[in-house]
């Protein structure tokens, strides 16, 4: 015996067998709506916090590290856990890539991206150590590690900053609000304020575009000024 077309309509639609228990399009539509104004106040409040003046210098002091890094012909490795791996893989692409402007790729490698590499170091040696192992690999005095986490407390990150002080090179960490183990190791830490990890995670997507924006904005100027 064959199934009705509403029965059929049941088994592979789920908005479909929702309307049928009584939730209604405009359920749906309510809780976004409130969604959307709770993750507005959330950032209107950690936006205010980040915006002020010691929070500025540290970013500030990032963004000329940053570009020193990159002007004096150094590289810059990004690496994180989770989100925060997509997050290194995201501040990476925008520098090989492009951010706003068409210019020179700028030498950026996230350290997330290898899976061959990252097993082969996980299994090999543990998981703590697929950070450091690749710094150990790629880094050079005078670059530029930018390690995420909204934690700051990932054992890999810790022995990632390590390996790259013995590479001499400086450690950013861009982590959540508290105090950690991976600020301790770091040369700079800008802490966001923001307590819950989405928000972290939204504030640190904000802060990759606004060093993007920055690097790119200088290092094209001094392109610009470099071929007249």
């Amino acid at each position: 015996m064959g199934i009705s077309s509403q029965e059929e309509r049941a088994a592979f639609f789920p908005l479909f067998r929702a309307n049928q228990a009584g939730i209604t399009h405009d359920h749906y539509q309510h809780t976004i709506i409130e969604a959307l104004a709770l993750r507005r106040a959330a950032l209107d409040t950690a936006l205010g916090q980040l915006n002020t003046p010691a929070r500025l210098t540290i970013i500030t002091q990032a963004a000329m590290l940053l570009v020193a890094t990159l002007s004096t012909g150094h590289k810059v490795l990004v690496a994180g856990n989770g989100g925060s791996a997509a997050e290194a893989q995201h501040f990476a692409s925008e520098l090989v890539g492009r951010f706003k402007r068409e210019r020179m790729p700028y030498a950026a490698l996230s350290l997330t991206t290898d899976t061959s590499t990252l097993t082969a170091v996980a299994n090999d040696y543990g998981y703590q150590d697929v950070f450091a192992r690749q710094v150990q690999a790629f880094g050079q005095p005078g670059d530029l590690l930018v390690s995420f986490s909204t934690s700051g407390e990932s054992e890999n990150l810790l022995l990632a900053a390590n390996a790259a002080h013995k590479c001499l090179m400086t450690v950013i960490a861009i982590t959540g609000n508290r105090h950690s183990r991976l600020e301790k190791q770091a040369d700079l830490t800008i802490r966001v304020p923001a307590v819950e990890t989405e928000t972290a995670q939204e504030l640190h997507m904000m802060l990759t575009h606004i060093l993007c924006d920055i690097t790119e904005t200088e290092l094209s100027a001094r392109e610009s000024e470099g071929r007249h």
